[in-house]
């Protein structure tokens, strides 16, 4: 076993990896940008490493830093984590032409496997089943949409070195291919520097089921499957393991399909074959088609090692360092059932953008197992992916592990950003959900529903109000006492009027708010309210409350003194959602645009985001140009005023 490792990533993931490390007794040096330089991470690691500025390309794409700074510090290997430099075969090739040991597979590997296009003939030769379309190589646009023709509408456009929901778009109409080829070729050539694309077969009722894998170079396992069918935007929300409704013999088809893909490219270490699954006609054996494979460990591993006991991580630093397969196929076994759900600083009412900010207050359940690489005080940096948390689960049956999902989700409390906080509880409340009947249309189907914030109870009023007077830390013996009944004062919540508070004792209140008065007392795990349904928690931020639980709530609290500097802006000005690249630009001055139109194109946190056009009108000022780095709020477009 290695004395000391170097984990090329930051985020939950490196604390992971750490914590397995740690358990063999495997000293880790971490990693990190000038943005990172008081991360979690980085406390937390034996020794950590400077390597560069913020920005990705500037510091964790560094592979010739990152070796740099295994050999200065006497580690003997490299952890790639997910992400970054994960995937690049050159640079296992230069980690392993350094003298280290890359825990991963080979540079050889990560090639077969990192064009989907090659991938899939690859596998098509191993007698593992793909989905219909067109791999080759001609990328004319005319060539591509004849072959969309052949294959049928709706199909996929699919980036072939892609990943995540990159470069990839849904294609419903022969009108409509051209201009989704051209964008999903720009957002691949920016994500992945390669704009080839394959086209595919969509399929209506899609299943996302993934086969964990582990080999060692010579031979492989499989331990069982994930489903990841909850998907936005081609991102993953909540995965499952196992897949619900799987058969035992489509679980075994499965299983020797992804060990098959895995032999054929003498695969060594965690890696997950991705399959497309038509769940239309339920799950069958001759349903699934090989999509692509993920040679790396995966975010949602944690749900695999909840139903195997298996620690994957311990699993790759053994094989790693020159052990055979820790178990055989047949030592490995399920037991129960698993959730993962992915906590995002994200802004669901906007589309789901993302979001930056200071974490003023974040505490997980003690029930849950919680991966997450900041802490209450840290900010969520414009620089990378906005991921808070990973929130897991695990029960006996599915039932019992969503309903701890569930409870996890709502004891959660974070404040400070935006988050998909609530949306993740109502898509574990959601009724199809709860039955297994899930697909990777079902959140954009049932958008509207799982994005609906009902108006505020008077109980989260009346917790607002305490919350904003700081209610809680009310502990004199003598607070509240007046010898002329209750001393009530006016609270302010932005678009709430007549709130009325009178402190009645130490931690102790009444609220008026809607003609009701409701008693408030303060403990230390959160209020207890009238009418409240449980504890109610909840901080003061530096701008307003926030109430957290199963529908978590800001409120902001105005200041009588703050000006609206802001007024008058209307449509009439494009400004930049959050810090980005100015990645295209599609109007000029003079130009005449209509409601919706697209003006310019902003890449940020390893998204494009379509900026478009509040009203129609005449465009009388271009502020930007491709290539512009912005800050957030940063005026682009400028329209001229309306007659």
């Amino acid at each position: 076993m290695f004395d000391k490792i170097l984990i090329a990533n930051r985020g939950e993931i490196a604390l992971r990896i750490m914590r397995s490390a740690r358990a063999l007794g495997v000293k880790t040096v971490a990693v990190y940008s000038q943005a990172d330089a008081s991360a979690l991470h980085v406390t937390m690691a034996d020794e950590a490493v400077l390597i560069g500025g913020p920005a990705p390309r500037d510091s964790y794409l560094r592979g010739d830093a990152i070796i740099r700074a295994a050999l200065a510090s006497g580690a003997q290997a490299i952890h790639p984590g997910y992400g970054f430099l994960s995937e690049n075969p050159d640079f296992v090739a230069d980690v392993e032409g350094a003298g280290l040991v890359f825990i991963g597979p080979s540079a050889s590997a990560i090639r077969a496997m990192g064009l989907k296009d090659a991938a899939k003939a690859l596998m098509a030769e191993a007698g593992v089943p793909v989905v219909p379309g067109y791999h080759g190589a001609n990328q004319e646009p005319e060539h591509l949409a004849g072959a969309a023709d052949t294959i049928g509408y709706p199909v996929l456009i699919k980036a072939v070195a892609g990943g995540g929901g990159k470069g990839m778009r849904l294609v419903e109409k022969p009108a409509q291919f051209l201009d989704a080829l051209e964008s999903a070729k720009s957002e691949a050539a920016s994500a992945f520097g390669n704009d080839a694309v394959l086209v595919e077969k969509f399929i209506h009722k899609p299943r996302h089921i993934e086969v964990q894998v582990f080999g060692d170079g010579v031979d492989a396992v499989h331990l069982f499957e994930r489903d990841c069918s909850l998907q936005r935007r081609h991102q993953k929300v909540i995965e499952e393991a196992p897949a619900p409704g799987m058969t035992p013999e489509m679980r075994a088809a499965m299983g020797q399909a992804a060990v098959r893909a895995a032999r054929a490219i003498g695969y060594a270490g965690a890696g997950t074959v991705e399959f497309i699954v038509d769940g239309a006609r339920g799950l069958r054996p001759d349903g699934f088609w090989f999509m692509e494979m993920n040679t790396r460990l995966q975010v949602e591993h944690p749900v695999t090692e909840a139903i195997t006991g298996v620690d994957l991580v311990e699993w790759q630093l053994r094989v790693a360092a020159g052990e055979g397969l820790p178990l055989t196929q047949e030592e490995l076994a399920i037991d129960g059932h698993a959730f993962e759900a992915r906590l995002y600083a994200e802004d669901v009412p906007a589309g789901f953008l993302p979001a930056t900010g200071r974490l003023e207050h974040l505490r997980f359940s003690a029930n849950a197992r919680n991966e997450t690489g900041v802490r209450a005080g840290d900010e969520i940096s414009p620089w990378y992916d906005p991921m808070i948390a990973k929130i897991i689960t695990h029960g006996p049956t599915r039932a019992i592990a969503l309903k701890r999902l569930e409870a996890a989700l709502s004891a959660t409390e974070v404040a400070g950003t935006v988050t998909n906080l609530a949306f993740l509880g109502a898509l574990s409340r959601h009724a199809g959900f709860r039955v297994g009947d899930v697909d990777t249309g079902l959140i954009a189907r049932d958008l509207a529903s799982l994005t609906h914030v009902p108006e505020p109870a008077n109980w989260e009023l009346a917790a607002a109000c305490a919350y904003a007077v700081d209610l809680p830390a009310l502990c004199d013996p003598l607070a509240g006492f007046s010898l002329g009944g209750p001393i009530w004062q006016d609270v302010a919540l932005a678009g709430y009027a007549g709130l009325r508070l009178a402190v009645t004792g130490p931690a102790r209140g009444r609220v008026q708010v809607a003609g009701a008065e409701l008693e408030v007392m303060a403990f230390a795990d959160g209020l207890r309210v009238t009418d409240a349904p449980a504890r109610v928690a909840g901080a003061r931020l530096a701008a307003g409350v926030a109430l957290c639980g199963a529908v978590p709530r800001v409120f902001a609290c105005p200041d009588p003194l703050a000006r609206d500097a802001g007024a008058g802006l209307g449509a009439d000005i494009v400004l930049a959602p959050m810090p980005g690249l100015v990645r295209a630009v599609f109007v000029g001055v003079g130009d005449d645009v209509a409601q919706g139109d697209r003006l310019a194109v902003l890449e940020a946190m390893k998204m494009e985001h379509t900026l478009v056009a509040g009203r129609a009108g005449r465009v009388a000022e271009v502020l930007c140009g491709a290539g512009a780095q912005v800050e957030a709020g940063a005026a682009l477009v400028r329209l001229e005023l309306e007659e």
